[in-house]
Order: C-alpha cells, then sequence, then structure tokens
C-alpha cells in the first residue's frame, strides 16, 4: 500500500518535469492581413500573402500581396489575434519566375525592407526586428528568414522611399511584392522551439523564451530555474522513501 502511494505521488511529481510540447507553428496562416494601397489590376489583396500558396512567384499571377505603383512608402501588416511569442519571419519575395540574381526585376524593389513586431497597428510603438542597410541586388537573399525573439500582435513589413538619393541598385519606389509571409512562434509562456510552456514564474512573468529560466524566482511551493519543481511533492518523496527504507530494515531485522 504505501508503495502505491509513493509510486502515485512519484508520478504526479514528474508529470511536473515532462511539461506538455508543440512545435513552432505559422502563426499568420489564414489570419487577417492590411496593406498600405493594392495594386488594382490584380487581385493582389494584403491576404494573398498568408494564403499558403506561393508555388508562383510571379507577382500577377494571384498568389502574392502587390501595392500601388509609384509610393514613396509601402506597408503591410498581419494581426495574429493576440500577443505570440515569436521566433522567426519567414519573408518570399516575388522573382517573376525567374533566377534571383542581382538582374531580378524585383531585386530592387526588395532593397530597404524593414520588419518590426508591435502590439498596435502602428510599427513606431513596437520593436524593430530588421532594417536592411547592407544588401545590394547581388546579395540581397529571397527567400529571408529573420530571427524576432520578441512578443507581439501585429508583424509589419515596411519599406520606403522617402529621402533620395537612395543607395546605388534601388528602386525610385517602394512596393509590397509579398508572395508569403510567415511567422513562426508559440503562444505566451512557453519556451524553446518545442514551446513548452514555462514553469511558474515568480509574479507570472513570462520565462526566457530561449532557456526557461525564470527571471525573478518561483512562486511559493516551487524551485529549480525553471521553477518546475514543487517543494511540497519533492518533500513528501522523500519523507515516504525513508519511511520505506526503514520499514524494509526492520523487516530484515
Amino acid at each position: 500500500m504505501m508503495y502505491a502511494v509513493v509510486l502515485l505521488v512519484f508520478c504526479s511529481w514528474l508529470a511536473l518535469l515532462c511539461p506538455s510540447v508543440q512545435a513552432y507553428e505559422n502563426l499568420a496562416l489564414h489570419k487577417p492581413t492590411w496593406q498600405s494601397s493594392t495594386f488594382v489590376f490584380y487581385t493582389a489583396g494584403a491576404d494573398r500573402a498568408v494564403d499558403g500558396q506561393y508555388t508562383d512567384l510571379d507577382g500577377w499571377a494571384g498568389q502574392c500581396a502587390v501595392s500601388e505603383w509609384r509610393q514613396s512608402t509601402a506597408e503591410w501588416r498581419v494581426d495574429l489575434g493576440g500577443v505570440k511569442n515569436i521566433h522567426h519571419v519567414f519573408v518570399q519575395y516575388a522573382t517573376n519566375n525567374d533566377p534571383w540574381d542581382e538582374n531580378n526585376v524585383h531585386a530592387k524593389d526588395f532593397l530597404g525592407f524593414a520588419v518590426y513586431i508591435s502590439n498596435t497597428t502602428n510599427k513606431e510603438d513596437g520593436v524593430l526586428c530588421f532594417r536592411d542597410t547592407n544588401y545590394t541586388r547581388a546579395t540581397i537573399p529571397n527567400p529571408v528568414n529573420i530571427t524576432c525573439p520578441y512578443h507581439g500582435r501585429y508583424v509589419i513589413y515596411y519599406n520606403n522611399r522617402t529621402h533620395p538619393p537612395y543607395p546605388e541598385g534601388y528602386s525610385d519606389y517602394a512596393f509590397n511584392l509579398l508572395c508569403e509571409v510567415e511567422v513562426y512562434g508559440c503562444n505566451v509562456y512557453t519556451y524553446g522551439s518545442d514551446c513548452i510552456h514555462c514553469g511558474n514564474c515568480s509574479g507570472g512573468v513570462q520565462c526566457n523564451h530561449v532557456t526557461g529560466t525564470c527571471p525573478n524566482g518561483c512562486d511559493a511551493g516551487m524551485y529549480g530555474d525553471k521553477c518546475d519543481l514543487e517543494v511540497i511533492g519533492m518533500t513528501v518523496i522523500l519523507l515516504l522513501m525513508v519511511h520505506l527504507k526503514t520499514s524494509s530494515t526492520m523487516l530484515l531485522i
């Protein structure tokens, strides 16, 4: 009977060491979108960048979000539906289905882009994840993965041509030619690539998004770097194990 009690308590405590996990998912898929302008002669709305389709990278083929011509700024955003724990953003720009190199007609349009994470629809309220200041038509990658280890609800793509003269190789106007934007991460209060749930961090704060450690210690009754071990549970196990050992010794005598 005592062994069964120890096993039950141990299993309950062990569950704390094996929290439920899930892998990074594309949080942007089919979520609401917006862009500052849309090219009117094609089916090129902002939602085309989160529809999961980018087999045809011709901007006019209906799988890409395309802004109006001759604009000084071009902005696009996706609403993730709530604050999320973001890890990275994948951007697939239009290529016209031609090789992506310095001679590609769209390379000049992609140069100078930026990606923000914000809790409002205003990029200035958020965090700048990346701004291109170094790429050339020959070096800019496409697609591109941008590490953005922040929390936020809106992912905002932005480009501008507002302060001439522009660096060599840049287009004269700003364009959205976004065939797909994928935002990978988890819900808040998780960490790691498996989206493991945080332990009981003091004050209910978010644990470190990579290591799971709690920045300000643990809630009462919990311990460990990740605050995922229960003090009471461990104490009970140790006491029961001592009791079992004592009982076994007495039986041998």
